[in-house]
Order: C-alpha cells, then sequence, then structure tokens
C-alpha cells in the first residue's frame, strides 16, 4: 500500500473574489486536486478553509520528498482551459505556493506514513536570526512542539524548512478540530517551559501567522 506521508509538503493560500469562488472551488475540487494526484511522489492532498487568520483557501499536498517539484512530471503538466480560466493565476488576489522539506520528526515513522490528512491544522510560519538558529531548532523540536503534542486533541506537530517561498520555517500542528488551540491545556503550554518566553522572542512571524484551517475536501 502506498504511503500517505512523506517527508516533503507544498502549501497553496489563495485569496479570490466572491464572484468566482464558487467555480474557482470546483475546478480545485472536480479537476486540479486529481491531476496534481496523479504525478508520481504526490502522496495525498486535501483543501481547508481557515477559521482564524488567512488566506482563506489552503490546498495542502503530501510529496515524497521536497524534490518532487522538480520533476519533469511536475514542472511540465500542461495547464487546462478551466485551469487558465479559474486557477489562482487567473483569479487570484493572493496566491502564496511554497514547498517545505521535515525537519521534525527527522524520520517517518509507519504510523505517520500511513495517517490520513487531518481534520484541522494551526500553522505557524517564522524566521528567526542566524545566530539564534540552532539553538532555537533545538528547544523548538525537543521542547515545544513534544509539550504541544500532549495535549488532547492535538494529533501531531511537524516542522518544516523551506525549499521554495518564505519565511523559512513552517510548524504544522494537526488537530481533531479547529477548536484544539483555543483550550486551557493548550494554552497552558504557553508558558510550561523556561525558555519558552525567550526563544519565541527571537522569531519573526509572517502575517498573519499562526492561523486555523478546517478540512473541506480531501479525496
Amino acid at each position: 500500500m502506498p504511503n500517505k506521508r512523506g517527508t516533503g509538503l507544498m502549501m497553496v493560500w489563495c485569496e479570490v473574489p466572491a464572484d468566482v469562488e464558487e467555480e474557482f472551488n470546483q475546478w480545485y475540487n472536480t479537476e486540479h486536486l486529481q491531476e496534481l494526484l496523479s504525478v508520481p511522489g504526490v502522496l495525498n492532498a486535501a483543501r481547508y478553509e481557515a477559521t482564524s487568520s488567512g488566506p482563506k483557501h489552503l490546498a495542502m499536498y503530501e510529496l515524497e520528498s521536497a524534490d518532487v517539484v522538480n520533476t519533469d512530471a511536475f514542472k511540465n503538466r500542461p495547464p487546462t482551459p478551466w485551469g487558465q480560466k479559474v486557477g489562482p493565476r487567473a483569479v487570484a488576489t493572493t496566491v502564496i505556493n511554497n514547498v517545505y522539506q521535515m525537519i521534525h520528526p527527522t524520520d517517518l515513522s509507519d504510523a505517520l506514513a500511513n495517517a490520513d490528512m487531518s481534520p484541522a491544522l494551526q500553522i505557524g510560519r517564522m524566521d528567526v536570526p542566524a545566530e539564534s538558529d540552532a539553538e532555537w531548532n533545538n528547544w523548538y523540536s525537543t521542547v515545544y512542539v513534544p509539550n504541544y503534542e500532549k495535549v488532547p486533541g492535538c494529533i501531531r506537530g511537524r516542522r518544516w524548512k523551506s525549499v521554495r517561498g518564505e519565511p523559512s520555517y513552517a510548524t504544522v500542528y494537526e488537530f481533531e478540530n479547529p477548536e484544539v488551540s483555543s483550550t486551557a491545556p493548550w494554552l497552558e503550554q504557553r508558558e510550561a517551559h523556561p525558555d519558552n518566553v525567550r526563544m519565541r522572542d527571537v522569531m519573526t512571524h509572517a502575517a498573519g501567522s499562526p492561523g486555523i484551517w478546517r478540512k473541506t475536501v480531501q479525496l
């Protein structure tokens, strides 16, 4: 059975005008997702809508590795007439298309490789000064994410390094529902370790980050 997850991730955020949103969604759901899932190395995909922050529309693609986006099969897909009419390049007012390589966890376990796309996500995107990079990454992967993973309703947390797009890092927490990060156990973790405040202070967050998205479509 093929894996459902890999060590690469592509996330595409879009804002589209209300008058084209219905057709944009139809194209995405009935043509574009299937088109990308036919590319070797694209393992799984789902669409999400923002419940806080934004952009509103998010498509997440699990990749065997980040190098999938450099293959001929991925790069040389011919555009379809429908995509040329209502795809992001034609109608979106905002498009963020980032590709990432997984940095935490460092290995793809069998449980992760076979996990389906989660019902909700919290995503933070950030940069960090070079002089703090090593200490900050160690804290984030060994303290911050593992503590949040203890919270009921948090399925897992994964960290990513950007290989295309900005900022440099992304953290994706997978939730059972969009309300997990509003619960008392989640909020308590924010100050649960003495290094949390100091390490958070070195981060430069992207606008609108972190945000919450709920799953709307999965094939």
